[in-house]
Formats: structure tokens, sequence, C-alpha cells
């Protein structure tokens, strides 16, 4: 007797003793980042409107410099690394003396972004990880953030720390030659009308694609297939799909499960649906999801992707879900356990109460 253990494009045989079936190793493992050679290029990311705009911005991309300069110190290594930022921010460092090193791209055109940049910086909360998302539609670099926004569920390391978490990042900690990172899995959404794929309707998604009724008086009416078999009708408010990194965001408001980043699934969560038993439920990150809305429906539905490119589905039209081969890999400050339950009570104080006395 054989067991074959199959992702869709690879298999591996599990181990069988004497008709006894036993796995060889956890579904989920963690990871670790190590870098052949010093990565050359970061690109820098800074949330929208950060207080002290010429102050926090500059000084810390003075302070990266700085870093950089001194880098023999650390790796016996001379080679300057390049600083890349994003267009808007560049204008403002071309005025300023001394930072003429500091590069820029084309922002219409990041299809090979993924080729030029080695290591992702962010500074601000989550919008700024869910923008470099959009950034990369395919492979994403490792990206470290540090916390400047008001809540920074994703962004487990402080900026006071910056010096020494971007040392380990580059060459490891005292013990180990490497960081330790999660795999968040993103999802690959597309557009679809009257049976065929719309031009430049694919987006990679971080947290969650929501189809709701929008401003519509109606109850949205979507039909729910997975591997083009009918498996329910969601009619209500609308519905949200979410990845293990989403599943703390919106789809946690509306009633969903929360899930660790490295549980391999899909969230399916209905918003405010007119019945009684529809609950949340999780797939496997095998599902290929099809919402559809149908031609009997009321109105029309509205799309969105993280949050933006919102967009209309008329009837007939359909978006097509399923898990992406590129996740967007971040990189702890501890573990990925520890950092996820650490954010859970940091950020929804997950389980705080009182402690029971004593009898």
């Amino acid at each position: 007797m054989f067991l074959v253990r199959t992702d869709g494009f690879s298999c591996t045989r599990e181990k069988v003793t004497e008709s006894s079936l036993a796995f060889t190793h956890p579904s989920t493992q963690q990871q670790m980042l190590l870098w052949k050679s010093t990565p050359k290029t970061v690109l820098l990311l800074k949330k929208l409107g950060l207080f002290s705009f010429h102050c926090q911005v500059i000084i810390t991309s003075w302070d990266i410099c700085n870093f950089q300069k001194h880098q023999s110190l650390y790796h016996q290594s001379d080679e300057k690394m390049n600083i890349l930022v994003e267009p808007e921010v560049h204008d403002v460092f071309a005025r300023i003396p001394g930072f003429g090193f500091v590069q820029t791209f084309y922002s219409q055109d990041t299809s090979d972004l993924h080729e030029r940049v080695d290591l992702v910086v962010c500074l601000g909360g989550d919008g700024v990880i869910l923008h470099a998302s959009n950034l990369f539609r395919d492979a994403v670099p490792p990206v470290v953030s540090f916390n400047l926004g008001s809540l920074g569920f994703l962004t487990s390391h402080t900026f006071d720390d910056y010096r020494s978490d971007l040392r380990q990042v580059i060459h490891g900690n005292n013990t180990i030659d490497g960081v330790y990172i999660t795999l968040r899995m993103r999802l690959l959404c597309e557009i679809f009308r009257n049976g065929k794929a719309m031009p430049g309707k694919i987006f990679d998604v971080l947290n969650e694609i929501v189809v709701d009724r929008g401003s519509n008086p109606y109850l949205s009416k979507i039909e729910c297939y997975e591997h083009d078999r009918l498996i329910t009708k969601v009619q209500g408010d609308g519905v949200i799909v979410a990845t293990p990194t989403g599943s703390t965001a919106y789809s946690t408001a509306a009633g969903g499960s929360m899930v660790h980043p490295n549980v391999p699934c899909m969230l399916f969560t209905p918003i405010c649906p007119h019945s009684l038993s529809f609950r949340p439920v999780i797939l496997p990150d095998s599902a290929r999801l099809e919402l559809k809305i149908p031609e009997d429906a009321r109105s029309n539905a509205w799309v969105s992707f993280d949050g933006k490119r919102r967009q209309q589905l008329s009837r007939g039209d359909s978006v097509r879900i399923s898990m992406s081969q590129h996740p967007l890999p971040t990189v702890n400050k501890c573990d990925q356990t520890g950092d996820w339950f650490r954010s859970l009570i940091r950020c929804l104080n997950w389980n705080e109460r009182l402690d029971q006395k004593a009898l």
C-alpha cells in the first residue's frame, strides 16, 4: 500500500510501515530566510501622510544609508546598497543635497520590480504592507516592516530597534545565519464577463476579496461555485473570501474565525446573511472558487480587492479565486506563532480578562 501527497503540481510519498499510515512531517513548518549574497537593492516604502514627513522619512532614509556605509563593520564588505523609493518620495529627496544616490522606478510599470529589488523595508502600518503586495504582481521579495501606524497587526518590528533588526535581516543574528519568515498566502483573482476573462482584471490579494451589494437597496444574490460545482447562494449584504493573513481583518469583524497565517486555507465568510444557518466556513487552499452574479439578481454587485480597486459586477459577471503561486514573505521579529499571538493581544486585546481570585 502507498500513500501519496499531492499539491496538484507534484507528488511525495508518505511513510507506510506494515499497513500503518504515518506523516513524514507536519504539513506546515517554520521557514527561514538565508541570503546567498548580501542584498544589493532595498525598496523603502512609507505610509501616506506620515507625520513630520521631512523629518521622519529623511532621517529614516539617512540612517539606513549610515547602516549601509558602515556595513563593512558587520560583513567585511564595502559594497553599498542601492536605495529605491517611490517617485513622489524621490521628488522630495532630489531637492535635498547629499541624497543623489536615492533611486526610483516608473510606477506605471512594475512588472520587473521583483527582479530589481532584494528587500522591502516598510515604514507605517498594515496598509503599507498591502501596498507592497499590490506593487509586486508576481514574486515578492522579503518584507521587513516597522510599525509607525495606528494598529500595525502585521508590523511586528518597532522603529526603535530598526538598526539591530535590519542588521539581523541582512546578516542573521548571533546564533543563526538567517531570520524566521512567514510566507503569507495570497489569492489570485480574475474577473470574467460572459464566461470570458476581462483584459487587465487580474489581482493578487493579501487580505481579502469582498463582493457586496454596495448602495443598492436590495439583498445581494451571489452564486458560489467550487471547482464548477454550485455550493451555495449568498443572499445578504455580501461575502468575504479571505486569506489566513486577512482572517483578523474584515472577516473577523463579520464573524469569521481568526486563523494562524501558516494554515493553508481560505476563509468563506458571509456579510450579514439573511439566514439563521449561514455560518462561516474554512476551505483548503486547493479550493477554486467562483462568485457569480446570476441573471435573476435584483441588482448588480460590487467587488473590491484588499479594500481597493472597487468596481461593479453586472449580471452574468463572476470572479474566480484561487491560491496565488507567489506568497508575500514577511520577516518575523521572533517567530511565526509568537509574533501572531502578540499581535492578537496587542491589537485586538484577545482574551484580556481579570484573573479569577482564589477561593
